[in-house]
């Protein structure tokens, strides 16, 4: 008999183009397992190359805990070769959230700890009920944040404020994380979920052509210098104006009507 999935794929609204990716593994607070690693890489690799999804919304199932990082217990036993072939595993994961072509949302509500926040982290937006509970503690365990966290969160609020997060592994409430910058929009708790899809919503409306494209050219000029980050734009704009997308957009401005984008 196989094992019950540990996340789940919902769509919503008109179309689906809005998918929710839930994580269900409720005995351990959605601690990521090898096995749990490896279901969240498959689904993202599904999400990444269905053309049909314009926006994800990353949630739980649990009411106490988003994620709260590694699964120690499985990690207690390893040999150092298992811990090697684990990390290979478990960075896919990360990755595949990161990758992700299309707008990400998180919707955090209790514990979003070590890889729970990277996950977090590696979305877009996150939003975080008022009882959120933040942190990336690694360093207290004797490792470093190992799925993007040293990485994302430093982009996200800068040097000195993502040090005092990951050197002190001190644990921030929601409130304090959205005044770091390290959350974007913090919502009255149990309602980060109906927040994070209403965003989804709104940015499923538009072009999924352009929004692809927009989100391509600021994740890959990033780490550029300005001449080259507009260079980058350059040619995602060339990629979107030629577009039926485009076609569409300014038909349909002109007509006084809602777009339907046919997403090419």
């Amino acid at each position: 008999m196989d094992a019950p999935s540990m996340l789940h794929l919902t769509r919503h609204g008109e179309g689906g183009h809005v998918v929710e990716l839930t994580l269900d593994r409720p005995e351990a607070m959605n601690a990521i397992s090898t096995a749990f690693a490896e279901e969240i890489t498959a689904a993202t690799a599904q999400l990444a190359a269905d053309g049909g999804v314009r926006a994800v919304v990353v949630t739980s199932a649990h009411d106490r805990a988003f994620c709260v990082g590694a699964d120690l217990k499985e990690r207690n036993g390893f040999t150092d070769a298992q811990m090697m072939e684990h990390r290979l595993i478990t960075r896919k994961a990360y990755r595949g959230v990161l990758d992700l072509p299309v707008p990400a949302v998180a919707a955090v509500e209790g514990y979003a700890l070590g890889g729970g926040m990277e996950i977090a982290l590696s979305c877009d937006l996150i939003v975080a009920g008022e009882a959120a509970m933040l942190a990336l503690p690694e360093v207290g365990v004797g490792v470093i944040p190992g799925g993007g966290g040293t990485q994302l969160l430093t982009r996200r609020v800068g040097w000195s404020r993502a040090a005092s997060v990951i050197f002190t592994a001190r644990r921030m409430t929601a409130a304090q994380a959205h005044e770091l910058g390290a959350v974007d929009e913090l919502v009255a708790a149990g309602s980060a979920r109906e927040r994070a899809l209403e965003l989804a919503a709104q940015i499923a409306a538009h072009s999924p052509v352009a929004v692809r494209n927009a989100k391509q050219a600021m994740r890959l000029g990033m780490g550029t210098d300005l001449a080259a980050g507009l260079e980058i734009e350059d040619g995602a704009w060339r990629a979107t104006a030629f577009s039926g997308d485009r076609r569409e957009g300014v038909a349909a401005f002109a007509e006084k009507r809602t777009p339907e984008w046919p997403g090419r």
